[in-house]
């Protein structure tokens, strides 16, 4: 015989679910605003260091990943067409990622070889991020899909305007688009340093980025600060201890 609470359970379920899911939209499309605002500084960057319109713009909608677009136009722009092998290596650094987020993404996205590869395009930064700062299956899948293609659509628009308008808006950085993203990211990072281990980790990938950005070449501090985070989580150090009951 079926309780009576059931139908009622049921009904609080799918009502946290599409509250779950509004969450990720509004999260999604705040994300997407913001990274998409950083869109306008690629374009001009990009111009500035030697690329027309069209080859910045063909940027955008193929790569697709901010870091190794800022990459390759900074490596170019200082060192001419000489130096497109390490512009090509620096962004290939940066993308590497990438290849963690997919693995990660994967079971979130669903099964299918056309929705797979779909997902490749829109597994970046922000996406998986959003996702994973979701707390249903549901909720992470709308995340993943609101930002990836918010901000695939806003980011090359704004890559156009920034190509177009170089010119007129001077340096972007002046206007404070370049801590759109950054801010952003804080804010998703933030609800989630509530324990001494997860501020422990982000410090710890934080000092280790900030110290070999200067030294090394782009796209291997990120990869380096990446392992750091992965032992320093991994280990747990600061982490509560699991603990066992002893049956009576």
């Amino acid at each position: 015989m079926r309780s009576p609470e059931q139908p009622e359970g049921s009904r609080r379920t799918a009502l946290a679910e599409e509250a779950a899911s509004r969450r990720a939209w509004r999260d999604g499309v705040g994300v997407a605003l913001a990274t998409s605002a950083y869109g306008v500084s690629f374009g001009a960057l990009s111009v500035a260091s030697g690329l027309d319109v069209w080859q910045t713009c063909v940027l955008s909608l193929l790569m697709f990943t901010g870091g190794s677009q800022f990459a390759f136009v900074g490596v170019l722009g200082a060192g001419g067409l000489a130096a497109a092998p390490a512009a090509i290596a620096s962004a290939g650094l940066l993308g590497v990622r990438n290849v963690a987020y997919g693995l990660r993404m994967s079971p979130v996205v669903g099964a299918g070889p056309w929705r797979r590869a779909a997902a490749a395009q829109f597994t970046i930064d922000e996406s998986t991020a959003v996702a994973l700062a979701q707390e249903t299956p549901r909720a992470r899948r709308v995340g993943f899909w609101v930002t990836g293609i918010g901000i695939w659509l806003g980011w090359n628009l704004s890559t156009l305007a920034g190509a177009l308008l170089g010119d007129v808006l001077g340096d972007p950085r002046a206007y404070g688009l370049d801590a759109a993203a950054a801010a952003a990211f804080l804010a998703l990072l933030w609800p989630r340093l509530r324990r001494r281990q997860a501020v422990a980790v982000g410090v710890a990938a934080a000092v280790v980025a900030t110290v070999l950005t200067p030294a090394l070449m782009p796209g291997i501090p990120v990869l380096v600060a990446a392992l750091v985070a992965v032992l320093v989580g991994w280990t747990n150090w600061l982490g509560a201890r699991p603990t066992f009951e002893v049956p009576a």
